[in-house]
């Protein structure tokens, strides 16, 4: 089975469907899968179910508990799904391990607010669907690919595969323990 090199993050705005993205391209790739929302200090939760939206500051520690995780690394390394909407951001996880891949699920305003009023129970309301766009800073010059997020998920999964296999970043098991 195949398992990746490195460290994948899936990211983008809220609601163009990180968690779920995450999860299946885990499953199929058999590694870990982490919920970069499980690693949000109890104040960047609280300020979001508020509708203020967080800080670069805010940011910091929940970057930081991520780029641990990635630092750790685990074997296999893990998928996770982390919105890293500014490059410094993505920085910040590069820092953890230069190899770190990122894939952007790219959505439209409507379709992403359309989704996350759809979301029961989530702590981050619609109305800070707008402040992810303004932060938003797509991938420029970075290892990673950007794909459709209104595809089929299977879709997304197949196109991520491909990406990752042309860019050299999946290992055979018995090539990645040597």
């Amino acid at each position: 089975m195949d398992r990746p090199t490195a460290a994948i993050v899936v990211m983008g705005v809220t609601g163009s469907g990180k968690t779920t993205i995450g999860t299946l391209l885990a499953r199929r790739l058999a590694v870990p899968y982490l919920e970069a929302d499980d690693f949000h200090p109890d104040a960047n939760v609280t300020k979001m179910r508020a509708g203020t939206p967080l800080t670069d500051e805010d940011r910091q520690p929940w970057l930081a508990a991520i780029g641990q995780q990635i630092a750790a690394g685990t074997s296999p390394p893990p998928v996770i799904s982390c919105s890293a909407l500014k490059r410094q951001y993505r920085n910040l996880l590069r820092q953890a391990d230069p190899r770190t891949w990122f894939l952007h699920l790219v959505i439209d305003q409507p379709a992403a607010s359309r989704r996350v009023e759809a979301r029961p129970g989530h702590f981050m309301p619609p109305s800070l669907v707008t402040s992810q766009f303004t932060a938003l800073e797509p991938l420029q010059a970075e290892a990673g690919a950007t794909l459709d997020a209104t595809q089929p998920p299977q879709d997304i999964i197949t196109s991520t595969l491909s990406h990752l296999i042309a860019q050299g970043l999946l290992a055979t098991a018995a090539r990645a323990r040597s």
